[in-house]
Parts: C-alpha cells; structure tokens; sequence
C-alpha cells in the first residue's frame, strides 16, 4: 500500500506542477469504460466506491484487514485497519527507497523515469508562505498529536516555488485535519475560519483531463483543463494553436489542441469553416479537434496565379462577423492546399514514343498530366514505335489528368508546337495550337474538350519539316483553370481568338 500511497502524492503533485507526467487513471473510469459514482457505495470487483463533495472513496476488505483510500483532488489518504499486532504483507517497501526501486518494469513505462527540471517562481515571498504553513503548530491544530513537521515541510517547500492557485494554501491544513480525524478522532473546530479556508468540497472532481493537460481554476474561479508546460511550450514559442496543416489528394485538414484553444478563450464548439456546418471533429482520448475540407466542400475558396492553384478555408467562430462589436476574442484561422500548375515546355515528345507522363508534385497534393498519341479517333490505338505514320496521315493527341477535381477545375491547353529538336526552343517550330484555339493557318488542325474538363485533344495531319527527314517532337502548354472564376472554354472563331481565362492570387497563412 506503500506504492498506491507514493503513486498517488505523485498524482497530488501534478496538479500543480505543469512538467510532470501524470501517474494516475482517471477515478471514473473503470477498463476504459465511463463510471458514474455517487454518496450510495457501488462495489465493482471487491472494491467499495462513493463520491461525495469532499471526494471518492474506495474501500477494500482482505484477509483481517480493511483498507480505504480517500481522495480530494489534492491529497490521498490510505488507512489500514486490522487486528492489533498483525504485519501486513504484499508489495511494500521502505520509503527511504525511490519509487523506480519499487516500480515493476512490467507494468511501467520508462517514460515515468524521465525527469524535469522547473524553475520557481522568484515573485514569491517564502518568508510569508513559512508564517502560513507554521499555521500548524498553533490553536487549534495544535490540540492534535499527529506530528505536524511532514505537512509544514510539503506546504513550504510547494507554495515557495509555485504560486498560491487551484487551493494550494488549504491543501496541506485540510491534509493534515482529515489524518487527525482519522488517526485520533478528533475534530479541530474552527480551523477554517482561522486559516481563511472556504468548504472542503473536492476540487477538479468532475474534470477529466489528458496526459498532457492538469486541471486547474481559471481567473475566475471555475475548474478545467490547461496545458502542462512541457507540452505546449514548442507551440507557444510560435504562437501555435496546432500542428501544421496535413495535405492528401484533394483533402486538407488541420488539428488544434483543446486545451490551447481554452487557454485563448476560444470554445470549441463554437468554431466551424466557411460552411458553418462544417465542424471540427473531437478525439476524447486527446482533446484535438480537426478541421477538414476537400477541393469542393465546406465553403473552401478556390484562387490561381501563374504557378499554382490554391484551395483556402477558414476556421472562424459563429457569428463571427454579423455583430457590430463583439467581447470575445475573434478567430480566424486560414490553412490551405495548393496545386502546381502544369508547363510541359521542357517535354520532349516524339511522335513515336507514344506518350509521355508527368507527376505533378504540391506537396502531399499530387495529380498526374499525360499526352498521348493516337491513330484512330477513338483514341484506343496507341502510337508506338513500331507504328508505321504516313505523311499526311491524321493523328490525335490526349492531353488529359488524374487526381483533378473536375467540379473545381478544368484544363486548358493554351499551346502545342512541333519542332525537330527535342528543346522546345530550339531548331525549326511549328505552330499547332495558338491561345487556346487551332492555327488558323492549318486547316487539318481540330480541338476537342478544351477547358471542358479535366482532359482534351487535338488532331492534325502529319508532316515534316522541309528539307529534313528527322523526328517531330511535340511540345504543349498548359493551365488549370478554376471554375468559379469565369468561363474556362476558349472561344475560337473567326480571327479565332480566346476568352481570357481570368486568375487571381491571395496569399494564405
């Protein structure tokens, strides 16, 4: 019983020390599954259990002995009652030992051995905090005969090092009134009013909080729970509220910290994307609330520039702008996604090679381009090397992407040309398709499904370059186009010009 003893001051402790892990289970949770307790005992596996406003309660009774374990939310009082000169076996040892002596490596984690170091608060006045703890020696505790040092010593060596918060100041006096109740019943009347010590109703009793969070007060005198230090220093250094936003194939999500969020004031519950529907979701084993949304849901904003296409939403309170004033701090977290726009320029595609594939990489967000050529107009036989082209012989070239979200954007071929080298600017150039639209000076040339989709394709009759009996290689251009903008279907007649296809930029954080 020893070791329930130092585990659980161990758990007394992390309460108000912020960079110690906790040892202790959650005292309503039994294998994982929620208990509701009350002042009536419920017996679960031997074990008596009752809560009350002071504090739970857990009673076991074994060969001649009956021990009980009381705990407030500050202190743990063990009592073990048995026949007079009995010894007590089973897993106990000297206290002079350190816990990590007595720990079964089995059954613990070598993340307990890790220690902290934590500096203590200089704005303290020991001297002040000695006078309150030496409370204890005087009327009325000291009509007591439990030996009060080992409680001044916990109360000063605490309160000279942390700040007097979450109870501090009464919790060794109410340790050390309930152990003289239980060891001599006796009832030290009036030590309340004495040391300026509110009821004795448990604190953070209802509070349910992580491993990395402890239960505190608030400026306001409610309980809940706040980050432990040597977790959320790496995110307060740069004034972080998660982690990074995590891009996958067309969907985005970001993950903030619960307890992060309560610390700035921000209920979460209260925040959602563009789309007030869209929510974040909860993780009761760690307090994160994710946010996420793809390339065409929950109000996500689509904008382009020259290289990339972004896709942009943002987690913002209700209500958030239809106040004229407003008391509460305002949210507004923009996390985005992009996509790299495509440029073959530097494509070398030979007609009898077939085809060519090229990934386009944005980070996790990735899409596929591949150009084809074809000999039927169909587009089921492949141009490969053993394909024997005539001259004057249409050909159909694919240009066409996998990974796209054809609702949000479409593509537009703005340029094809043949040369005899394989750099696109280098040597003789034809021009096949010019500003979206076919050369109007070559007639054999056609488009189909420009801007359209999330593919398209041209045909032309096949030729050579004057005076050379070389290979063509085929050289295009190309642009996503975001739907919401404008139209993204060229417009060729006539002079066969182009309706522009607008673009815009917003920089995203």
């Amino acid at each position: 019983w020893w070791l329930l003893w130092k585990q659980t001051c161990w758990c007394v402790f992390d309460m108000f020390h912020s960079v110690v892990p906790p040892l202790c289970p959650s005292a309503r949770q039994l294998n994982n599954s929620s208990m509701v307790l009350s002042s009536s005992v419920q017996l679960v596996n031997g074990v008596e259990l009752s809560k009350d406003n002071t504090g739970v309660t857990a009673k076991v009774s074994l060969s001649n002995f009956t021990t009980s374990v009381f705990f407030d939310g500050y202190t743990a009082q063990i009592r073990v009652q048995g026949p007079s000169g009995s010894s007590l076996q089973g897993l106990c040892g000297n206290s002079s030992r350190p816990l990590s002596g007595l720990r079964l490596s089995e059954h613990s984690s070598t993340s307990c051995e890790t220690k902290y170091s934590d500096t203590s608060d200089s704005t303290i006045n020991c001297t002040m905090v000695t006078e309150r703890c030496n409370l204890l020696k005087k009327a009325p505790f000291s009509s007591c005969n439990i030996d009060p040092e080992p409680y001044i010593k916990a109360c000063s060596d605490t309160l000279c090092r942390y700040p007097a918060v979450d109870g501090l100041p009464c919790q060794f006096l109410e340790a050390y009134t309930r152990a003289c109740s239980l060891m001599s019943n006796t009832t030290l009347e009036g030590w309340r009013t004495v040391a300026e010590c509110s009821s004795p109703d448990a604190f953070c009793q209802d509070q349910t909080c992580i491993d990395n969070e402890f239960c505190g007060e608030t400026s306001g005198g409610e309980t809940r729970c706040f980050c432990r230090s040597i977790f959320a220093s790496p995110y307060r250094e740069i004034s972080a509220l998660g982690t990074p936003t995590v891009c996958s194939q067309n969907s985005a999500s970001l993950t903030l910290i619960g307890c992060l969020l309560a610390e700035k004031g921000f209920d979460y519950s209260a925040l959602h994307l563009r789309d007030p529907t869209c929510t974040g979701q909860v993780d009761e084993k760690t307090h994160m609330v994710t946010f996420s949304f793809n390339s065409n849901s929950c109000g996500t904003q689509v904008m382009t520039n020259s290289t990339e296409i972004i896709y942009k939403n943002t987690i913002m309170a209700q209500n958030s702008s239809s106040d004229i004033i407003t008391r509460q701090d305002q949210v507004h977290i923009d996390f985005s996604c992009i996509q790299t726009q495509p440029d073959l320029k530097t494509v070398a595609f030979r007609i009898r090679d077939s085809s060519v594939v090229q990934v386009i990489t944005s980070g996790p967000w990735t899409y596929t381009l591949t150009m084809k050529a074809y000999t039927d107009a169909s587009r089921t036989q492949a141009v490969d090397p053993s394909t024997d082209i005539q001259l004057n012989q249409k050909i159909w070239v694919e240009l066409a992407t996998d990974g796209l979200d054809a609702n949000v954007v479409s593509l537009v071929t703005e340029s094809c040309w043949a040369t005899n080298q394989a750099s696109p600017d280098g040597g003789l150039r034809y021009d096949l398709i010019l500003n979206s639209c076919p050369n109007a000076a070559d007639q054999t040339v056609t488009m189909q499904g420009n801007g359209q989709g999330t593919s398209n394709y041209f045909s032309f009759n096949m030729f050579q370059f004057s005076g050379s009996s070389g290979e063509i290689y085929l050289h295009c251009k190309l642009q996503l186009c975001v739907k919401q903008e404008s139209s993204c279907i060229p417009v060729c007649s006539g002079a066969r010009g182009r309706r522009s296809i607008s673009s815009r930029y917003e920089a995203a954080f």
